[in-house]
């Protein structure tokens, strides 16, 4: 019990004293995983609304691609993003290995998919007529999309939320990539990781509390943009 009561006193102190290394790691985990996640759902959620909207052909085989995406174990994404960017693989030119691009990269691969399916299930629920009334107005198919992705808007930000707790609490990939350079790559859950290593609890809680803290931060705003969009 000492070393829990030692460790959340020596974390808050921390904390407190606004500790510039803890602050900087979290500045950069939040920058890294901020772009990811606003990445994954340019991507992710224009395709949930396709795999939702429109049949075509391969419709079910990206689909299934997007159900094993939302369940895809980090190091194998990790060992993937590290083949194409080391010195030797296809992209080793751009020397990006061991870069927060790299780790952006690597979070944008892990929370895709979950934007992907769960937009695709948010807009599976709506009724289809709908999207056949816009279009029976002359509507193009992205207009019948973005008023779709309107009309869903409330579980469309859940499914952005999900990649960003998907992505910010990554931990594997963004160590294989990214190497947990201090003060270049070291994030909040890789810095967690070491610190646990060093036994140094006290640190370790510190970034814990941060993760944490900006995940709910994160999901409290956009949980906000969702009752705006149900009082809508």
């Amino acid at each position: 019990m000492d070393l829990i009561w030692q460790g959340f006193a020596g974390a808050f102190r921390l904390l407190v004293e606004r500790d510039p290394a803890i602050l900087r790691i979290a500045a950069l985990s939040l920058a890294v995983s901020g772009l990811a996640t606003a990445l994954a759902a340019l991507v992710g959620v224009p395709l949930g609304v396709l795999l939702a909207l429109r049949p075509f052909r391969g419709r079910a085989f990206l689909s299934s691609l997007v159900n094993t995406g939302m369940g895809l174990p980090p190091v194998v994404v990790g060992l993937g993003v590290s083949i194409l960017l080391w010195r030797s693989g296809p992209l080793g030119p751009l020397a990006l290995i061991y870069t927060p691009v790299a780790m952006v990269m690597a979070q944008f691969i892990v929370a895709m998919p979950l934007a992907a399916g769960l937009t695709r299930s948010a807009l599976a629920l709506l009724n289809i007529e709908i999207a056949e009334a816009l279009r029976a107005d002359g509507a193009s198919e992205w207009r019948v999309g973005w008023e779709i992705v309107g009309a869903a808007r409330p579980q469309v930000l859940v499914a952005v939320a999900a990649a960003f707790g998907r992505a910010i609490s990554e931990v594997g990939a963004s160590l294989m990539v990214g190497g947990n350079i201090a003060g270049s790559t070291r994030i909040l859950t890789t810095a967690v990781t070491l610190e646990v290593q060093r036994g140094e609890f006290a640190r370790a809680i510190a970034l814990g509390i941060l993760l944490l803290g900006l995940a709910f931060l994160v999901n409290a705003a956009l949980a906000s943009g969702a009752r705006a969009g149900v009082g809508d």
